[in-house]
């Protein structure tokens, strides 16, 4: 090999060098100086290879080790962006932590091993140096809040955690960061944002999801704590068993004991050493006590069968409903400062507005529990009668809306329920009290869902409903099959109307749409609740929160009804308000023959109904209850027009924010 081909296999080997290793670099020299005992060869001949280690050999063999190491550098890449990928999914460092350079990282590590040890000080000024090397190092503002936060200095924690939120927004450990400490401020409902957006970029990090379920405790969003911990618990959560405390916290605000119970039960079965652990034992024994003397109540009521001549004796004006009905107090107490001027609202016209739907409104499939996304648009479902006569030809502009004192800034829909699908609840009361009229109740209900589902676009449920809800027949479109889970109902048990109320206005908003939908609830009772776990007013709330319209039908007979069937009693005067206060209405037949009567009006009441949709003005998602106004006026005569008086608006970040 001469002094020409030493150097063409050099100049060779150097255009590579960016792909050789540095453990390379002997072999480079090695071929610019020729061993002392090399042997010159003719141009053109041929080198007679030697076993015993010849140079040429020698410098082949050195060749095959040079592709050997560039072969494993070129895995060793591959593992390390198969390991970068992970990080990534994991959620452990941020896209923009990789550009790091190396100088950046070394210190960024020096700070964490400075972390572990407790010397924050130290830690502190590492990090400040791997910054100040590669601002964009998200994870290294991330452990500086977290270092100041350790010292004390929460504005300038808080600065950090915020920087590295502008710097990736989608890194949910800084959005996680910034809600901790809204929380060490108790700030619940700014956590509860934060937190909602960290979530919503790792949905199964059930870290994130405790944290939520402890912030929307405190915003005292109950049902969504509930729904969280059964996230978590859907999910492997080792070391997070104080999520199902706290559900179980939210469940006795609630007064849901049965999700109580489900939920210590879980507690103390994920960390019976919890020094909460006694509490809860404590609490089932409670709850067990309750449920023990409450079956046996009404088993020994019901071991006696009413005959022809014995009637069940009934309390529709007991103290528990006065005082439900006295804590509704009026409309104006639930919005104090909204005074609407129903004179000025007359002369506010809707102008006139497509009855196409609108794309993705209310969101696509919201989620179980989870009423919709929060966004600027309201939905109002009314009836309008004149002189007692459905008016079923009713125009925009016959109409003015005011929503908290103000006209709306667009009306987004305008459009006769018909038009619509129809989501429809049928609750019937199965307590002890309705054993007479139990039979024809069942016969008048199964007439009324025959002829109300009618369209394969229309879904409903039936539910029973004394002590608890049991649901006989699931959402369905086939109406015979509904009307054999009306026969399937079994009477018996005390009566939670109001527990009944609300699960059915949640199971209602929990179904996914795709389009806008009338959610409908009938209820038949006598309306002598005496055991629901939750109040009236949260039954209400519940239904006014979920968009759900509750019409009410009374099975009182004439006798326990004043002249021509008026409401006379608090059990009646519960019935008008849970449909009143929904924009429904409340009917008593007052004789078990007049019953099909009732329910061909409310057919007709159901179908005849519009749904309005608009954008009000000053929407902010602050909590508060915002009244709403609607008038229909047509030539002149003033209509009466049956809709929701208002609702509350959550408390959460407007979509996209």
């Amino acid at each position: 090999m001469d002094t020409s081909q030493a150097l063409l296999r050099s100049q060779l080997l150097l255009r590579a060098w960016p792909i050789c290793t540095l453990v390379a670099l002997p072999f480079f020299a090695s071929i610019y100086a020729r061993p002392q005992n090399a042997e010159t060869f003719p141009t053109g001949s041929v080198p007679v290879m030697n076993v015993g280690g010849n140079y040429l050999d020698a410098q082949f063999a050195r060749m095959d080790l040079i592709e050997k190491q560039l072969e494993e550098q070129k895995q060793k890449s591959q593992v390390q962006q198969k390991y970068e990928k992970q990080m990534l999914e994991a959620g452990t460092v941020s896209a923009l932590d990789l550009e790091a350079p190396r100088r950046a990282v070394a210190e960024f590590n020096k700070a964490a091993e400075l972390l572990q040890h407790q010397r924050v000080a130290d830690a502190v000024a590492h990090l400040q140096t791997a910054i100040s090397s590669y601002p964009k190092f998200v994870s290294a503002h991330n452990n500086l809040g977290l270092a100041y936060l350790e010292t004390d200095q929460q504005n300038r924690a808080r600065a950090e955690f915020e920087t590295a939120a502008k710097l990736d927004n989608r890194f949910a450990e800084s959005f996680l960061n910034i809600g901790k400490l809204d929380l060490s401020k108790k700030d619940f409902a700014a956590a509860q944002s934060n937190l909602e957006k960290a979530a919503a970029i790792r949905p199964t990090d059930v870290r994130i999801l405790a944290v939520l379920a402890y912030a929307q405790n405190g915003a005292h969003e109950y049902h969504h704590t509930i729904d969280t911990a059964v996230r978590v618990h859907g999910l492997e959560h080792p070391g997070m068993a104080n999520v199902h405390y706290l559900a179980a916290a939210s469940a006795i605000a609630l007064e849901q004991f049965d999700v109580v119970q489900r939920e210590l039960e879980l507690f103390l079965k994920e960390d019976p050493a919890n020094p909460l652990a006694p509490t809860a034992t404590h609490n089932l024994k409670i709850l067990a006590s309750l449920k023990t003397r409450s079956e046996q109540f009404w088993q020994s009521q019901n071991n006696s069968t009413p005959t022809a001549t014995e009637v069940v004796k009934t309390f529709p004006n007991s103290d528990a409903l006065k005082h439900a009905l006295a804590s509704l107090g009026t409309e104006d107490d639930m919005c104090s400062d909204c005074d609407v001027n129903t004179e000025a609202s007359a002369s506010v016209l809707l102008p006139a507005a497509s009855s196409a739907p609108i794309p993705g409104a209310l969101g696509n499939n919201p989620g179980a529990w989870r009423i919709r996304e929060v966004i600027d648009e309201v939905a109002v479902f009314f009836s309008v009668t004149n002189r007692g006569r459905l008016v079923n030809d009713l125009k925009a502009n016959d109409l003015a809306i005011m929503d908290d004192n103000k006209p709306p800034t667009k009306v987004l829909q305008f459009t006769p329920q018909s038009k619509l699908p129809l989501r429809l609840a049928l609750l019937i009361d199965t307590s002890g009290s309705l054993q007479t009229r139990f039979a024809f109740e069942k016969q008048a209900a199964s007439r009324f869902v025959e002829r109300m589902v009618t369209n394969p676009a229309d879904l409903a449920f039936v539910a029973g409903f004394s002590d608890d809800v049991k649901v006989s027949k699931d959402f369905s479109s086939d109406s015979k099959q509904l009307a054999t889970g009306i026969d399937d109902l079994k009477i018996g048990g005390g009566t939670a109307i109001w527990d009944a109320v609300s699960f059915a206005c949640w199971k209602l908003a929990a179904y996914p749409e795709k389009e806008r939908v009338a959610n409908v609830l009938v209820v038949l009772t006598d309306g002598e609740d005496n055991l629901s776990r939750i109040s009236l007013k949260k039954a209400i709330e519940d239904a006014q929160n979920t968009g759900v319209t509750i019409y009410a039908i009374s099975t009182k007979g004439f006798q326990d009804l004043g002249q021509y069937g008026n409401p006379i009693s608090d059990a009646d005067k519960v019935l008008q308000a849970m449909a009143e206060r929904t924009g429904g209405e409340a009917l008593f037949p007052g004789d078990i023959g007049t019953l099909n009567k009732s329910f061909d009006k409310l057919h007709d009441i159901i179908r005849s109904r519009y749904l309005v949709a608009y954008r009000p003005a000053d929407f902010q998602s602050d909590g508060r209850y915002r009244k709403i106004s609607i008038l229909a006026n047509r030539n002149g005569k003033r209509l009466k027009v049956h809709a929701r008086q208002g609702y509350y608006v959550p408390r959460e970040a407007k979509s996209g924010s």
